[in-house]
């Protein structure tokens, strides 16, 4: 189907999966006014609707046919902007304003996540034909979550953001969650269920301002099943292609 054939409903369902995909920018500004405000709560609320949107836009992407209706524009490039915005610049600011970085290097360290980050939204193999990110697919709405839901001290969070933008460099494929074959239910019912329980934890912080430590540590274990089953495929593929 080609864009002047597609009747004018499909065109607009097309727009709507546009509208949606934008929607995570919007989301993201509302986030950047709730950091302003130190309202932890409302800002991870808002990075998880944007988490919400980019887990789901690319199946209603794909099940409208957007490229082919609205072959005009571009939701690949819309997507992108939308992500680095939220995924990168976003938790980046939630870092410094809240104070999870030491004082005296905390730009500096934020800038390494900004500075990796475009690095790894440019690369051409960011994205594999089967369906992987290569490098550390910059998930630093999560990372700021864990750092600040665990209380570590500054200097150990830095470490690991200075760590997690190495690793953006590092050629590991990391599961695409909704589209590597490999496991694909289980990966997808697991981030379901870690999804729930991250909420659970939101909710908590919004209602007594404090986020339970045992159901955040709970929740880490999924984070570890991802980069462990990334590890292991990664692992796997280099072998078989000795």
């Amino acid at each position: 189907m080609s864009g002047v054939s597609a009747g004018p409903l499909r065109r607009s369902a097309a727009w709507g999966v546009h509208l949606f995909t934008a929607s995570g920018a919007a989301a993201g500004v509302l986030a950047i006014l709730a950091i302003e405000r130190h309202a932890a709560a409302a800002a991870f609320g808002w990075m998880a609707y944007t988490l919400a949107v980019d887990a789901v836009d690319g199946t209603l992407a794909r099940a409208v046919g957007v490229k082919q209706v609205l072959p005009e524009f571009d939701g690949t490039k819309l997507d992108d902007i939308v992500d680095y915005f939220t995924y990168v610049i976003l938790p980046a600011l939630f870092l410094v304003h809240f104070d999870l970085l030491p004082a005296g290097i905390a730009a500096p360290v934020a800038l390494c996540v900004v500075l990796a980050s475009a690095y790894g939204f440019c690369r051409t193999d960011a994205k594999t034909a089967d369906h992987y990110f290569t490098g550390f697919p910059s998930y630093w709405n999560v990372v700021a979550f864990y750092l600040y839901a665990l209380g570590w001290p500054r200097a150990l969070n830095a470490v690991v953001v200075v760590a997690f933008s190495v690793a953006v460099f590092v050629p590991i494929r990391y599961v695409y969650p909704s589209r590597t074959l490999t496991l694909r239910s289980l990966t997808v019912g697991l981030g379901l269920v870690w999804a729930a329980t991250v909420l659970y934890a939101l909710l908590r912080l919004a209602l007594e301002a404090t986020v339970p430590r045992t159901v955040v540590l709970v929740s880490l274990a999924y984070p570890v099943y991802y980069v462990a089953l990334s590890l292991a495929l990664t692992a796997r593929r280099s072998t078989a292609s000795v």
